[in-house]
This record gives C-alpha cells, sequence and structure tokens, in this order.
C-alpha cells in the first residue's frame, strides 16, 4: 500500500507540475525571478522520487514517470509532457548516480544532495526541450530549492519523532 500511494502521489505532482504550467505560465518565485508555474510541483517531485525509489526500485520509479508523462499528454500536450518526462527520466538517472551511494550513510544528505543534482539537470533539460532557452533557469533551480527545503524539513521532523530501532 505505501509504494502505492508513493507512487501515486509522485505521479500526481509529475501531472500537476506540468497541468500549472499550461494554466498559469510564468510565476514570480521571489528574489526578483520568475519560473514556469510547475516549478513548485516539480521541486516536492524530487523528494517522492527519493521515497518511492527508497521502498520499491528504480523500476516502480521510471514506471510512475511514464504514467505521469502519459497522464499529462492529455492535460499539457505532448511537447510539455514529453519534455517534462524526459526532464524527469534524466534526474532520475543523475539521482541514481547520487542518491544510491549516499542513502545508507546519511539517508537526509541523500536526499539533499540528489535533490540538488535532479533539480538542476531536470531544470535545464525541461527547459531546452520546452522551451527552447534557459531564461528561467536560475528561477527554476531556487523555486525547486525552496521545496526540497520545505521537504528535507518535514522528514527530518518525522524522522525524529520515530523511537530508536535497537
Amino acid at each position: 500500500m505505501k509504494t502505492l500511494t508513493l507512487a501515486a502521489a509522485y505521479i500526481g505532482t509529475i501531472v500537476a507540475a506540468n497541468w500549472a504550467v499550461t494554466t498559469y505560465g510564468a510565476i514570480p518565485i521571489g528574489l526578483d525571478l520568475y519560473a514556469p508555474a510547475g516549478v513548485l510541483f516539480a521541486g516536492l517531485a524530487f523528494t517522492l522520487r527519493d521515497l518511492l525509489h527508497e521502498a520499491a526500485g528504480v523500476a516502480w520509479t521510471v514506471a510512475a514517470i511514464v504514467a505521469g508523462t502519459a497522464v499529462s499528454v492529455g492535460i499539457a500536450g505532448p511537447g510539455l509532457a514529453l519534455a517534462a518526462g524526459a526532464a524527469f527520466l534524466a534526474s532520475e538517472l543523475a539521482d541514481l548516480a547520487v542518491y544510491t551511494p549516499l542513502r545508507r550513510r546519511r539517508w537526509l544528505t541523500a536526499v539533499a544532495a540528489s535533490n540538488l543534482v535532479g533539480l538542476v539537470v531536470d531544470s535545464a533539460l525541461f527547459l531546452s526541450l520546452a522551451f527552447g532557452s534557459l531564461a528561467f533557469l536560475p528561477g527554476q533551480i531556487v523555486g525547486k530549492a525552496y521545496m526540497t527545503v520545505a521537504a528535507l524539513i518535514v522528514l527530518a521532523a518525522i524522522r525524529a519523532r520515530r523511537p530508536a530501532v535497537a
């Protein structure tokens, strides 16, 4: 059940990110920066991806990306949805290189490091494919970093409340 819930949440953030871009376009995210509106959902998606990866592995994670992309085609059109799907897949490969080796030693550090790498890879590829420009790159990175920090705070609080295992 945990795997299905995480997969559904991850797919939902992919779809929500694409919907937000088509519905709202570019939004201000602070620091005089703008980014496509899906940036905040996409930022959350990276943490959900790590949680799904941890619970079910790479195959489930890739399947969720494909499912989120397929649903997004009907919501955002094939160009935007496929650009987002390709970016999520590329950032998943970067995530494997960063998250997997770190996760056993310091899990929150692994999530933070993989999100950082993933958000840069995802942002650069998505903006290039979807818009043919990196003009929103600083805004994309900052917006996704906001969500990564928020997710890390929540995860740290949850982990701190768990009883120690002997």
